[in-house]
């Protein structure tokens, strides 16, 4: 038997301290799921959001636009990306037999003056004869941009130019990558009269099959020498024909975003000013395009997505446009301000392209291509990223006087930061630019709260948590910009407008993460970032309410409330955003004053959430909702309410509401809920 001892002092004081230490920890548990908050919100009056506040800034990186929201399928369609020099690198195209059966070269001989190389291909095999030529022909192909998706039903137009010293017979294809599957055809047969000159060609290929990963490919068995240049390929049915790949366009739609800030970034200055982005060379036919080099982010365009079109992909989507040029100024050498004057007369053209009469100079060139009305451009950026540099303060003069002298209406934004301290020169707007942490980024909610309310407006036109924190675009970097949103909206009277950046990548050329939307040739998810800015979409021209956050807990929480008109289905809403970056879960405490007794309707009024198990979550191809918003009733709707704020989570809660006259800051009048 086993005898009885009594446990001796140590035993106890270890038994004792265990005890404690459960309960304290069971104490704090209990402190920490009951964190409680108050917002307290005045619905009687408010101030107006600028019209302009979230936007969308679209920047030729990552693959972005070629490869990418521009639906051209062919890459290097006009052999140029190779350089001027011959022979040349005629990559990613590629040859369709060996030497005994055909010789791929380049030549200077394009009809296009301003974009001289050619395809030259000599056939030395036969339908007949001694050297009879392989089944399904020789010839070159394309892979497009990682592959072409091809879509079963749907249409492709293929245009290339050819010229022959004798007959040809060609087929044009779209197949599998191996060239075994064939998706479509067509065969061009044509004379040698007919061929003699450079012709252009055009036929529709409509695909029997799908195939994600597909090329177009151009074959013969006819021997004879054949030169193409020029070869495109699109899909029929791009956003209203303007050539930009609908599944693309519709993410950028459904962010309903206010400008368009375009093409840049770094890709504006170039790492030399002999690769920056010139928008001279970007319009007009398409075959006439020189493209460039774009030696920041290290790839060929061929700018088929040119000035023109990036004016019109801000006018389909509803917003206006912020072009950004070159101010004399790349990465490496700078134009002194004595000799830009050459530069400020390109960026006033520029505008006249834009803006003027379709009988001006520019203005008229712009017409011919299809768009006599004037485009909406109201705001230009001199440079990007150029303050500090030598000549930068020298040039951004000479072109502010300039442009105010022709165009005193439009809105010139300095790339100079004058968000702490005046800046030195005229300015209408500041660029503001922050990549930083996760913590860093939410803790600038206040950044603005003590910026001069005189003075020019800062343009936050590039934001994003950035490095280790945000992966490849997750949930911390989400919420986290949330915040920082949540700050822009509350200062909205200095702060003017605001985009996150970057906006797209091509999964298979990542230059920068992360990006909003991710894409390949037949995919796309966005990023929890993506799904932030939806919780702001109705928040431009909205009207901001006065909202007090009382707490019991650290930061890690911020909210704000804003009234807003749903036009569509004439209804008025009262949102409030909240983002709890914090562990625990927050009871808040709603109360909303200015409101009648059935001001909120019982029915009618939603929750939004947007939060995971795991705070580096990210979408992927493979779960490409896997963060998304949840969207659910909202059963205890009133205005005053007790909601729970889940950990690390964004909510927003819609109430519906009675149209009400609401006192404007400012105004001498009342106005309704929502302007």
């Amino acid at each position: 038997m086993a005898s009885c001892k009594v446990p001796s002092c140590g035993v106890l004081l270890l038994l004792f301290f265990i005890a404690t230490c459960f309960l304290f920890q069971c104490f704090a548990a209990e402190v920490e799921v009951n964190q409680t908050a108050r917002l307290l919100v005045d619905a009687s009056q408010g101030r107006p959001i600028p019209e302009t506040l979230f936007g969308i800034f679209f920047e030729e990186i990552n693959h972005a636009g070629a490869g990418g929201l521009w639906a051209e399928l062919v890459s290097n369609r006009g052999f140029e990306a190779g350089g001027q020099n011959i022979p040349s690198n005629i990559d990613p195209w590629a040859i369709i037999g060996n030497d005994s059966s055909l010789i791929v070269s380049t030549d200077r001989s394009s009809c296009f003056e301003r974009n001289k190389v050619a395809l030259r291909m000599e056939v030395l095999c036969d339908s007949q004869g001694t050297n009879i030529c392989p089944v399904g022909g020789v010839g070159v192909y394309n892979p497009g941009y990682w592959g072409m998706a091809i879509k079963q039903g749907k249409t492709y137009k293929v245009i290339f130019y050819i010229r022959s010293l004798g007959s040809v017979n060609i087929s044009v294809s779209l197949t599998s990558s191996n060239g075994l599957q064939t998706l479509a055809t067509s065969n061009i047969i044509a004379s040698a009269s007919d061929v003699s000159n450079w012709t252009r060609v055009e036929t529709l290929l409509e695909a029997k099959e799908t195939n994600p990963n597909a090329r177009l490919q151009l074959t013969t068995s006819r021997e004879g020498i054949i030169w193409f240049d020029q070869v495109s390929a699109m899909p029929l049915d791009t956003y209203k024909g303007h050539g930009f790949r609908n599944d693309l366009f519709q993410m950028l739609a459904n962010l309903k975003p206010r400008f368009v800030r375009f093409p840049g970034g770094c890709f504006v200055e170039g790492e030399w000013l002999r690769n920056a982005f010139r928008w001279k060379a970007s319009i007009g036919p398409w075959e006439n395009r020189p493209g460039h080099f774009g030696d920041v982010w290290m790839y060929w365009t061929d700018d088929g997505l040119g000035y023109f079109e990036f004016l019109q992909l801000a006018e389909d989507l509803g917003a206006l446009p912020i072009w950004v040029f070159n101010n004399g100024i790349s990465h490496t050498d700078e134009v002194d301000t004595s000799a830009v004057l050459p530069f400020v007369q390109e960026a006033l053209d520029g505008i006249e392209f834009a803006r003027g009469d379709p009988n001006s100079t520019w203005g008229s060139v712009r017409a011919a291509m299809g768009h006599p009305d004037p485009f909406d451009l109201r705001y230009v950026a001199v440079g990007n990223e150029d303050c500090g540099k030598k000549n930068y303060r020298g040039n951004y003069l000479k072109f502010y006087d300039a442009i105010k002298r022709a165009y005193p209406d439009i809105g010139i934004i300095s790339n100079c930061d004058g968000s702490s301290s005046p800046l030195d020169h005229k300015a209408d707007f500041y660029d503001f630019h922050i990549y930083t942490s996760a913590n860093d980024l939410f803790s600038k909610t206040h950044k603005f709260d003590h910026t001069s309310r005189t003075g020019p407006k800062a343009f936050v036109s590039e934001y994003a948590v950035h490095g280790n924190d945000a992966g490849n675009g997750n949930l911390l970097a989400a919420l986290a910009e949330g915040g920082f949103l949540i700050g822009l909206e509350k200062n909205s009277d200095v702060v003017a407008m605001a985009s996150y950046a970057p906006l797209f990548v091509n999964a298979n050329d990542r230059w920068w993460t992360p990006d909003a939307i991710v894409f390949n040739s037949a995919q796309l998810y966005g990023t929890p970032s993506y799904w932030v800015q939806q919780f702001f979409r109705e928040s431009s021209g909205a009207t901001l309410l006065n909202a007090t956050l009382l707490t019991n807990s650290s930061s890690s929480i911020v909210a704000s409330a804003i009234s807003w008109e749903d036009s569509e289905n004439a209804k008025s809403f009262l949102r409030i955003k909240v983002v709890n970056l914090g562990s625990s879960s927050v009871n808040l405490k709603v109360s909303v004053d200015g409101l009648g007794p059935n001001s909120i309707k019982l029915s009618g009024s939603t929750k939004t959430q947007l939060t995971s198990s795991n705070l580096k979550d990210e979408n992927s191809f493979t779960e490409p909702n896997k963060v998304v918003p949840s969207l659910t009733l909202l059963e205890n709707a009133a205005k005053d309410m007790d909601v729970v704020i889940s950990p690390y989570s964004f909510t927003s809660f819609d109430l519906l509401r009675e149209s009400v006259a609401m006192k404007m800051e400012g105004a001498d009048s009342f106005s309704r809920s929502s302007i």
